[in-house]
């Protein structure tokens, strides 16, 4: 079974409480799936009740988000669409008790992931886009240590090449510096793999019990780095800037987040060892 644990919780609660529920009927389809010898006669009904709650859901989330006009809702939008045309797109093979079982468990092997990583690395971001702060926000600043050197160092990297893209983005009198820009862009998605990669091997060691939380969020956030497409600039001359603001708005948000509401818990954990 899957649990809805305390990493997926974005902390609104009408949006939890959805996701929640979620989490439930795809552990109920499972079950069933499990315990019931031929699905043939109810894998319809069940999936429709899936992409039916899933639908009411994110017109849920989508009014919430434009209600506090979060600049994410565009991102958001895209993505629920791209969902609901995969889920639309499935057809239940039913030749046979055997084939209906395949195509049931491929159908909901494919929404539990896609609904874990969708959680932790886009509905997270929910209205943190919209806080504004006096500060530096490419300063990596105390608040943000973990008292873990090793973290702390490769966070800094993370912040120092983010600032880097940023400050190569709004470089008026650069020309043909896009090329530079995927570049950087390239190297932080690198760099990022690499610092997740010693930050498991660490907890790991020290048998912290949020790791399984943590790997998934981590795996989640790559997997979004993946899908961006920098090839799509070379198409967009006019808005080539505010798509890239936007994404590393997005990239430093989601960073910082994770560093404040996870990461810091890591040198909390080996404080008290």
């Amino acid at each position: 079974m899957y649990e809805f644990t305390e990493d997926c919780m974005i902390h609104i609660e009408e949006i939890d409480n959805e996701h929640r529920r979620l989490f439930q009927m795809i552990n109920e389809a499972i079950d069933l799936a499990n315990t019931t010898a031929d699905v043939t006669p109810i894998v319809d009904n069940l999936l429709t009740n899936l992409k039916d709650y899933a639908a009411t859901h994110f017109a849920h989330e989508e009014a919430y988000m434009e209600s506090i006009q979060d600049p994410e809702l565009p991102m958001q939008r895209k993505e629920h669409a791209a969902f609901t045309k995969k889920m639309n797109s499935y057809v239940v093979d039913i030749s046979s008790p055997e084939a209906a079982h395949a195509s049931l468990n491929e159908i909901l092997t494919y929404l539990i992931h896609w609904l874990y990583r969708h959680i932790l690395s886009s509905d997270m971001m929910i209205g943190k886009m919209c806080e504004d702060t006096a500060e530096d926000p490419f300063a990596f600043t105390d608040k943000y240590k973990t008292g873990v050197e090793l973290i702390d160092t490769e966070h800094k990297q993370l912040f120092d090449i983010i600032r880097e893209v940023n400050d190569l983005i709004h470089e008026e009198l650069l020309h043909d510096k896009y090329d530079e820009i995927m570049r950087l862009l390239a190297k932080l998605r690198e760099y990022t793999e690499f610092h997740f990669g010693d930050e498991e091997a660490l907890m790991k060691e020290i048998h912290y019990p949020a790791y399984d939380a943590q790997k998934r969020a981590h795996t989640a956030f790559i997997e979004r780095l993946v899908e961006i497409d920098l090839s799509e600039l070379d198409a967009m001359d006019d808005n080539q800037q505010e798509y890239l603001t936007d994404l590393i708005a997005f990239l430093l948000t989601w960073l910082t987040n994770h560093i404040l509401g996870s990461d810091k818990k890591i040198g909390e954990f080996i404080r008290t060892q």
